[in-house]
């Protein structure tokens, strides 16, 4: 029988030749409009019965979704520390790739407070769900909720944009795997690493998942839409924009000759 370190070995190899298949790479970005398109549409239509999670109170949403860049960052950080001092243990080259993270997360923390900001100038609060009598007295969401009242504005996804915003960055970070000679870090540093990349794909999968669940349970279609929407702009303005030019944190460093080139 297989030890556990060949295990692992064997899992994060099948992963890595997934993620070297050109058409994965390219079709995920947009997989997640189809899937907020197609599951707005049977949302609207009532096609899908009601689960566990049709329930924001579920397990995945509560303890992971909620804190979702909080995972996202706290498995990303060492992984990238990892993975590229791989190529270079230079300061400025890790420093240049840790931006990356402080880049992702001002995007993060932007597009999610302006969500708010929307949400609060363009609603009313409302003496009950049924939205017949407002309440002058609340011109914010939060005091309004606050009071037992229900607040009623445009509310872009949250949980559909950070959901494909996390997965895509991860995505792109996790990509020196495919050019990453892992025999070349000693027994720890190595399984740590390996660990770490089988943790990412895995929070991947519960990303799509949940993003799945929201498009078909929760929210108006033009709200997850546009939340989507926003998503794949703020991946595609970096990664596809930005960190092609020399005076941005770079792409994530490979070898492969058919991949990226390397910005270090």
């Amino acid at each position: 029988m297989l030890g556990t370190a060949a295990v692992i070995l064997v899992i994060v190899d099948n992963l890595v030749v997934l993620w070297r298949i050109p058409a994965v790479r390219h079709n995920f970005p947009w997989m997640f409009l189809l899937l907020s398109v197609v599951g707005s549409v049977l949302k609207e239509l009532e096609l899908v019965p009601q689960t566990y999670f049709s329930s924001s109170t579920n397990a995945l949403n509560v303890y992971f979704v909620k804190v979702s860049w909080g995972w996202t960052v706290l498995l990303l950080t060492p992984f990238l520390l990892l993975s590229n001092s791989s190529f270079s243990r230079s300061v400025s080259f890790l420093g240049r790739r840790l931006l990356s993270l402080v880049v992702a997360t001002a995007v993060w923390y932007v597009c999610t407070e302006t969500f708010f900001y929307i949400e609060d100038v363009t609603g009313s609060c409302y003496e009950s769900s049924a939205l017949k009598v407002i309440n002058k007295e609340f011109t914010l969401k939060a005091t309004c909720r606050r009071a037992g009242f229900h607040w009623d504005g445009y509310d872009i996804s949250g949980h559909s944009f950070i959901l494909a915003y996390s997965a895509l960055f991860i995505m792109e970070e996790t990509a020196p795997m495919a050019s990453l000679n892992t025999t070349s870090l000693s027994g720890l540093p190595r399984m740590v690493l390996n660990l770490l990349y089988m943790a990412l794909n895995l929070i991947m999968i519960i990303w799509v998942w949940m993003f799945t669940c929201t498009s078909v349970y929760f929210h108006d279609p033009s709200h997850k839409l546009l939340g989507t929407i926003i998503a794949l702009l703020g991946w595609y303005l970096t990664y596809r924009v930005w960190y092609l030019k020399p005076m941005s944190p770079g792409l994530p460093p490979q070898r492969h000759p058919k991949e990226q080139k390397q910005h270090a």
